[in-house]
């Protein structure tokens, strides 16, 4: 009788294909925070989503009042799922029914908040974040203002140097972003970004952290898994 136990062998270079990726973005997310290091960032790998929440929460001093920026990571990690359980004060402008004034309060809010949690558009090997926004609650706050900011990136945005990062957040994050928010946008249309000058333009705004800023407590978590857009 043929001897089936033996598994087939397209389907162990399946599995060894999908541990060789999970190994080569392991190495340039610790590659990344060494970097980061360097530039005097606190900054930390993780493999998953979960440990990522738990690291985050230690972060978070009791009683503190945390903000969000518009991030799809934080969501995705569920940390603000864990801090409603705990009765911690959110400062969320994604959160339905608030009035346009109600939002513009609690971006404002994001500048001096206790805690700030936001991802970021890429994170270069050589340990830069970059940012671009549309208004500039998220990338303010991400440089002075909060007592201590956490930006959390899967390994989906580590990118090689800043123009690999400016390419990513024209060619890959916004179109995304404007997709998902339903803004009418020639990149939400095309996939591609045209250089708009449309009134609703997202790309107003371009933030680069070489190095930590003076006066800053700066928290960078890389995750093992492709996080946000």
């Amino acid at each position: 009788m043929e001897n089936n136990s033996n598994e087939n062998p397209y389907l162990t270079r399946l599995k060894n294909m999908k541990n060789i990726n999970s190994w080569l973005m392991e190495q340039r997310g610790k590659k990344a925070v060494e970097a980061l290091k360097k530039n005097a960032f606190e900054a930390v790998y993780v493999n998953d989503t979960k440990t990522a929440r738990t690291e985050i929460l230690k972060l978070i001093p009791k009683d503190a009042k945390v903000g969000v920026g518009g991030s799809m990571t934080m969501r995705q990690l569920g940390v603000l799922d864990e801090l409603e359980k705990m009765g911690t004060l959110i400062y969320d402008h994604w959160k339905p029914g608030l009035s346009p004034e109600d939002v513009l309060n609690i971006r404002k809010a994001h500048l001096t908040c206790d805690v700030f949690l936001a991802s970021a558009n890429a994170v270069t090997l050589e340990g830069m974040l970059v940012n671009t926004d549309g208004i500039g609650n998220r990338a303010g706050a991400m440089m002075f203002g909060p007592n201590r900011m956490i930006i959390v990136a899967g390994v989906n945005k580590i990118v090689n140097d800043l123009q690999s990062a400016f390419r990513r957040i024209k060619e890959i994050a916004t179109p995304r972003v404007v997709k998902d928010m339903g803004i009418d946008l020639p990149c939400a249309t095309t996939g591609f970004c045209m250089d708009c000058n449309s009134p609703m333009r997202a790309c107003r705004a371009t933030v680069i952290l070489e190095r930590r800023p003076f006066l800053s407590d700066i928290h960078v978590l890389i995750v093992g898994e492709d996080l946000g857009f």
